[in-house]
């Protein structure tokens, strides 16, 4: 059985290297990427299942989920973007730049297979 592959971008350590983690205990394969610039074209290119965000890296995160969600081709991708608990700012950029769901750490930790679940509803 082929594994559903995830992007997540980060670049701080945890909760990226967490993350990977709990998605590799998931069974997906997961291609991680520390480049905002390249998040998109990265995209187009590999066609994951789902991207996560790590909205606290450096550069500009929630432009490159507006990029994303712009072009037909990936508009469709679900969007799990993460930040600190305490910067709302950043979950609003990341929610109004169209990501699917805009979520603190800790949610992300403790329930990341109903995340997922949401993520990956068809409606």
């Amino acid at each position: 059985m082929v594994q559903p592959l995830a992007i997540v971008f980060y670049e701080r350590l945890m909760p990226g290297s967490q993350l990977v983690n709990r998605l590799q205990d998931l069974n997906y394969r997961v291609l991680p990427v520390s480049n905002p610039a390249l998040l998109a074209a990265t995209v187009r290119r590999e066609m994951p299942l789902l991207l996560f965000a790590d909205l606290a890296a450096r550069g500009d995160v929630s432009g490159a989920i507006e990029k994303i969600k712009a072009d037909s081709g990936t508009s469709h991708l679900p969007v799990i973007a993460f930040a600190p608990d305490n910067d709302s700012s950043l979950l609003e950029a990341a929610r109004k730049a169209g990501a699917n769901l805009a979520v603190g750490e800790s949610a992300l930790a403790g329930h990341l297979e109903q995340l997922l679940e949401q993520a990956l509803r068809l409606d």
